[in-house]
């Protein structure tokens, strides 16, 4: 088998909303702090210089949203409550990991500006590639965004989905949608523009929303989708982080490509 990575970096440089701070501390850094830790919670005295080269260990601390980098979307993102189940809607620990081991679709909306594709755009792709997608397909949708990534254009400029084409896939069975764009949803001008020249509250984050009726999870920002061999025939891996409680958690996304 071999592996393709649709994952995007978190990177400290790129331009992000909500900026990423990334703070290092080198391994000379790390042997200074390991040895006033030493001495002020042990009381033993230690000369970080008989270590070799004078170094210990490294040590990176983050601080970023969980909807930085690829991220998989749990259905507490979407809304406080939920109009299925016991009403109260999942967090991204309490998921089940075999929706994120599944095989893939990729569908390719490279041809579509800013805004939203629609049921009939999703139709034409099953025809075009001969394949509709059943009960638990991961499905990914091609939109060229991550061309973008690190620029202020990445969170502006690029292909949502309208909400009767996002319950197209559920009602086909599917409970992961996945997108190379900053989002599901439109860009936030985009919906906004159209929510004031229509009154239309049914534009207003329809791809989320539809997240509070019916139970399923949004994988945001892959990558290298037009790395994959074709539009199906390969397994996606997208495990998000068990973080206790959250809405949201990072994920290192990969196809598994068969011989």
């Amino acid at each position: 088998m071999r592996l393709i990575d649709l994952s995007s970096p978190v990177d400290a440089s790129g331009f992000e909303p909500d900026p990423v701070r990334h703070e290092v501390l080198d391994p000379r850094a790390g042997a200074l702090h390991m040895s006033a830790e030493m001495r002020t919670h042990l009381s033993i005295d230690f000369d970080p210089d008989e270590l070799p080269d004078g170094e210990f260990l490294s040590l990176d601390t983050l601080t970023l949203t969980t909807h930085t980098g690829t991220h998989v979307d749990a259905p507490s993102h979407y809304g406080s409550r939920a109009g299925y189940g016991d009403g109260t809607p999942r967090h991204i620990d309490q998921m089940p990991l075999d929706w994120f081991v599944r095989p893939g679709v990729v569908l390719d909306l490279t041809g579509h500006g800013t805004g939203t594709a629609g049921v009939d755009d999703l139709r034409r792709e099953f025809e075009r590639i001969g394949h509709t997608p059943q009960p638990y397909d991961i499905v990914l949708l091609h939109t060229g965004a991550d061309r973008r990534a690190g620029t202020r254009e990445y969170f502006t400029e690029f292909t949502g989905l309208d909400g009767p084409a996002v319950h197209l896939l559920l009602d086909l069975g599917v409970r992961v949608i996945g997108t190379d764009a900053f989002s599901l949803d439109a860009p936030f001008g985009d919906i906004i523009t159209r929510y004031r020249r229509t009154g239309d509250r049914s534009v207003l984050w329809p791809a989320h929303f539809a997240g509070r009726d019916r139970e399923y999870c949004q994988i945001e920002r892959l990558a290298n989708l037009d790395a994959l061999p074709g539009p199906t025939g390969f397994q996606v891996v997208c495990l998000p982080v068990k973080i206790a409680r959250a809405g949201a958690g990072w994920a290192r996304a990969v196809a598994v490509v068969g011989d």
